[in-house]
């Protein structure tokens, strides 16, 4: 039996699927998987023995851009990113019992399954995606973000918006393929059952009438390679650094140099990872793609954006965060709930200054802090991926 996993976007959208393709191939289930056609995803499933299959623009090009893509060019963006799918997914759905999806993007995949009739399964990596009144919905690129409104109406606007994008060129897809119009796009691609997959103590979903939630926990899959020498040299050399780094997202003009700047002021070395801003400061020792499970427990803080992956890899090793939140998607979400649960801190505002980022510093680096940390890690499932393709094995039978 095969599946079909489709995603959409940076690595932190990529790699939880990844971590289910290996767990599902260890049921014996085979795994095809659409995903950006950049090159590091290419190699990255070739790797793992999935077969990869590319559907859309490069997404890299995209959030290395100097400048941040006008209202405009998102709107051609999505749409030219759901005539793909429509192009692609067909295609790739053609002998695979199962068809799961990450992230709103993916606004053909139900369709595409409906027409084959094989299960559908939306999932998320944070419960600030769905629907409730208990939060607002994410930002989202280019549309606006009104707030004068309460939970409710803001997402009967965000349903309005998602329609106003997709509706048109989603029920003209589906009146090809013999389907009937679609109310409320959104919902129709989380569905009512979403799968959930994020730790339920590092980011819980509260249960509301009409959606049914499956939460498995985070798909992180284990990671168990040395550090590079030169880098678990550096590390041997003295205390605890601390981790600056920003994964695929462009962080905002000097917060990489604040933060570096804040943490020596408090008499720590400073790790920097260049990601794909390609940071490379002076005087820091600069680390591209690494282990950050086996690194992040031999740091004194991570500093980063805010993304699921490294939230959830930060708290697992018990090590205290510094969240600078981009205000996009899921970002100020991950960093309200490492400032909930006591593990950290989060920047309020759109710019990180020298008095935030040091008051940050300050909590994050309070041995209080550091003890809450130590104490959540524990608590932190590493079996999410082992879950979900436990489940998603039996809609195959």
């Amino acid at each position: 039996m095969r599946v079909l996993l489709a995603t959409y976007g940076t690595r932190g959208d990529v790699e939880p699927l990844v971590a289910l393709a290996v767990r599902l191939r260890d049921l014996g289930v085979q795994v095809r998987m659409c995903a950006p056609p950049d090159e590091e995803f290419a190699r990255r499933l070739g790797d793992l023995g999935v077969e990869p299959v590319p559907v859309g623009p490069p997404v890299r090009a995209l959030m290395s851009a100097t400048a941040p893509p006008s209202a405009a060019d998102l709107t051609r963006y999505r749409d030219e990113l759901v005539e793909a799918q429509f192009d692609v997914l067909p295609a790739a759905a053609r002998g695979c019992g199962a068809l799961v999806v990450a992230g709103l993007a993916q606004v053909a995949a139900r369709s595409v399954a409906e027409a084959a009739g094989i299960p559908y399964v939306y999932v998320t990596y944070s419960a600030v995606n769905l629907p409730s009144p208990h939060h607002a919905p994410p930002p989202r690129p280019g549309w606006p973000e009104p707030a004068d409104e309460d939970n409710r109406a803001r997402w009967d606007r965000d349903a309005r918006m998602v329609n106003g994008q997709f509706g048109a060129s989603l029920d003209r897809h589906r009146a090809a393929l013999g389907l009937p119009p679609v109310e409320n796009v959104r919902d129709h691609v989380y569905s009512g059952r979403p799968w959930l997959a994020a730790d339920p103590v590092l980011g819980p979903w509260k249960e509301i009438p009409g959606l049914d939630v499956v939460q498995t926990g985070a798909w992180i899959l284990p990671d168990e390679r040395p550090l590079p020498s030169d880098l678990q040299a550096f590390l041997d050399a003295g205390a605890p650094p601390v981790y600056v780094g920003f994964g695929s997202i462009q962080p905002s003009p000097d917060i990489a140099r604040r933060a570096v700047e804040v943490a020596r002021a408090r008499g720590y070395r400073v790790l920097v990872s260049r990601g794909w801003a390609e940071l490379d400061l002076l005087d820091c020792f600069a680390i591209g793609e690494v282990n950050h499970q086996r690194l992040f427990g031999e740091v004194a803080a991570v500093v980063h954006h805010g993304g699921a992956g490294t939230t959830h890899t930060a708290a697992g090793a018990g090590t205290p965060q510094v969240v600078t939140p981009i205000r996009l998607a899921d970002n100020p979400y991950w960093g309200s709930r490492v400032a909930e649960l006591g593990i950290g801190a989060v920047l309020d505002g759109p710019a990180a200054t020298t008095e935030s980022l040091t008051a940050a510093f300050e909590t994050a680096l309070a041995p209080g802090t550091r003890a809450r940390a130590e104490a959540l890690a524990p608590r932190i499932r590493t079996d999410g991926a082992a879950v979900a393709a436990s489940r998603l094995a039996g809609l195959l039978r």
